[in-house]
């Protein structure tokens, strides 16, 4: 009888460790099959991802990727956590946004959620959201010194800051029992709208929190404006950095203790659908933060109070069902990152005020990863990932840069106020337009996997956003251009414009490409229309005839490109087709108007196939 060591599980103790260049080995074996001879660290690199910001997602990750030590939670450099428990005694604060415009109405979902799980109230106020005297009525009913408060009231922050003292006092409510924000932003409205607001109004908000509510934070620095005009990661803790630095300087010159200052920010930060990313960036704000407050003297005051809002840009509105996923994922990241609060918006965000039901899903989300993931029960539980904590130095050092420039071209007011903020944005969005247009980053049930069938989700449109500084991008704003020319067309004519898809020899020759082609072009709203049975030049041209297209795709082998295509382009041609596509690499096959590959500049294509077609 053989026994086993104390530890039970040496099953493979008998086996020799592998080594990192003996698995690179195998990987240069399994490229090579591919065409790819490649050896040592470059086939490593052939198979990384690039991601923005120069950073990389490698293959492996090993003990040999170095980071620093992250600590523990609660103490500097508060990477695992601001506190020492983390989450862990009662999970992250589930927060909902309410952005209505009647007091009544918003009263309603506010006593909805909070009867069913939301923990803290996240209200819009001022122009374009609720008024400032109808946040009483919102807030009849609700025990105040229970649920927090945090206001997003842009410009008239003062005001409504001022409401929520008196309803505090009228109430009876004790002032240590008051906890939330209230919200002001002077920078981060200065960023939505280009209209620049005193800070003085928020500094004197801050001295009264200070003075008499010992939980209640004055001012919020929204990174939400930089992420939504496109920004990267890096970027968005960059200019939030810049942001809170900027805020410091203005408390701690009106008397406060960099203390005193540190604990009247709170942080919001996007959390996408990139689980890993929105994880490191969470942790990376903690370092990040903590290294200002080490600066300035004070290194136990860099406990970066955080909340996580699932990302706007990442929404969809078609299939706008999908976006459930992706705000649950987020959620996820949000969550196993640290954030002290997450809200999750409705899957209909995009499209208008949310339902009943979309705000049921919405706050059920965090209540499932909370009570039945348990995902909050273990501290920092991503921490000692080789990968994310790789991520977060790298993610680090990038956010660091990037708010060195703007502390250089003189802090985030001038940098916002020069377009330097602005330009560089642009230019990673600009970037990642191009990876959107050509589906390297796909958009599911957008431009991965259309439903032209789909029934579209109509609601109540939502108050004005507001505008007037950087703009407010969405991942799927070009397919989205395409699609409602699709939706003119259909409501002018009774039917959306059509492709033919030729589908020459047997299934196995044009299944995938006949498929790939069906779905790019349904991406743009065109409606492929696929006879499987075309075999030669004149069936293809009868079929084409029949089908109430103006354009055609040939879907088949190279093999068979090479026999047939040209024959049967000229015959499509010649049947009435405008113009006529070839699913495959670019190739000298006469009469081909045009290719469609993997790659390719979808958005390109289709937008000059909807002009060939007369769809305005």
């Amino acid at each position: 009888m053989t026994v086993l060591p104390d530890d039970g599980l040496s099953l493979a103790a008998e086996f020799p460790d592998a080594t990192h260049e003996q698995w690179q080995r195998l990987v240069e074996g399994v490229l090579r099959k591919s065409g790819k001879d490649v050896s040592g660290s470059a086939a490593e690199e052939a198979l990384s991802t690039a991601l923005e910001d120069g950073l990389s997602t490698r293959p492996l990750y090993t003990a040999r990727e170095a980071a620093p030590d992250a600590g523990y939670p609660g103490f500097a450099p508060f990477v695992r956590g601001g506190g020492a428990a983390g989450t862990a005694a009662s999970g992250w604060d589930v927060r909902q946004r309410h952005a209505t415009t009647d007091p009544a109405r918003s009263n309603e979902t506010v006593l909805a959620d909070l009867e069913n799980g939301v923990t803290s109230l996240w209200l819009g106020v001022g122009a374009g959201a609720l008024a400032v005297s109808g946040l009483a009525r919102a807030l009849d009913g609700v025990f105040l010194d229970l649920a927090p408060v945090a206001l997003d009231a842009g410009a008239e922050f003062e005001p409504a800051a001022r409401e929520l003292f008196r309803l505090y006092e009228e109430r009876g409510i004790a002032e240590d029992t008051a906890h939330g924000t209230l919200g002001a932003d002077p920078l981060g409205h200065e960023a939505r709208t280009g209209e620049r607001l005193d800070a003085a109004a928020a500094v004197e908000l801050a001295r009264v929190c200070g003075q008499r509510y010992p939980n209640l934070r004055a001012l919020a620095v929204d990174a939400l404006p930089y992420h939504e005009a496109g920004g990267s990661a890096a970027q968005e803790l960059g200019a939030s950095l810049a942001t809170g630095v900027a805020y410091l300087r203005e408390l701690t010159d009106a008397g406060l203790s960099v203390e005193a200052a540190c604990a009247q920010l709170e942080f919001r930060y996007a959390a996408t659908a990139d689980q890993f990313l929105t994880i490191a960036k969470l942790r990376a704000a903690r370092r990040l933060w903590a290294r200002v407050a080490e600066v300035c003297g004070a290194p136990q005051a860099g406990a970066q109070r955080q909340h996580a809002v699932t990302s706007p840009v990442m929404m969809s509105r078609r299939d706008p069902w999908v976006n459930m996923l992706r705000t649950t994922v987020a959620c996820l990241g949000g969550g196993v990152g640290g954030a002290d609060a997450v809200t999750v918006l409705p899957f209909d965000h995009s499209l208008g005020l949310p339902d009943a039901f979309a705000r049921r899903i919405a706050r059920n989300t965090s209540t499932i990863l909370l009570e039945e993931s348990h995902l909050a029960r273990v501290i920092d539980p991503a921490g000692g990932s080789w990968y994310v904590e790789r991520l977060t130095d790298e993610l680090a050092h990038a956010a660091w840069e990037f708010f060195q420039e703007i502390e250089g071209a003189g802090g985030q007011a001038a940098a916002l106020r020069s377009g330097l903020v602005g330009e560089r944005l642009a230019a990673t969005w600009a970037k990642r337009s191009k990876k959107l247009a050509t589906r390297r980053e796909p958009i599911t049930g957008v431009s991965e996997f259309p439903n032209l069938t789909e029934r579209p989700v109509e609601r109540e449109a939502s108050p004005a956003e507001p505008s007037g500084g950087l703009p407010r991008v969405r991942r799927d704003e070009a397919y989205e251009a395409l699609r409602a020319r699709s939706d003119a067309h259909l409501a002018a004519t009774g039917a959306r414009p059509r492709v033919f898809l030729a589908a020459l020899g047997p299934a196995a020759a044009h299944t995938a490409r006949a498929s790939f082609a069906s779905n790019l072009f349904q991406a743009g709203g065109i409606e492929a229309v696929h006879d499987p049975v075309s075999v030669d030049a004149t069936s293809a041209a009868e079929a084409f005839k029949a089908s109430g297209a103006t354009v055609a795709c040939l879907c088949s082998s190279d093999g068979l490109y090479e026999e047939q295509a040209e024959a049967v382009a000229d015959a499509l041609k010649s049947a009435g087709a405008q113009r006529v596509f070839l699913a495959g690499r670019p190739a000298e096959h006469k009469a081909v108007d045009a290719y469609v590959f993997a790659g390719c500049d979808a958005v390109s294509v289709l937008s000059s196939t909807l002009d060939h077609m007369g769809v305005a």
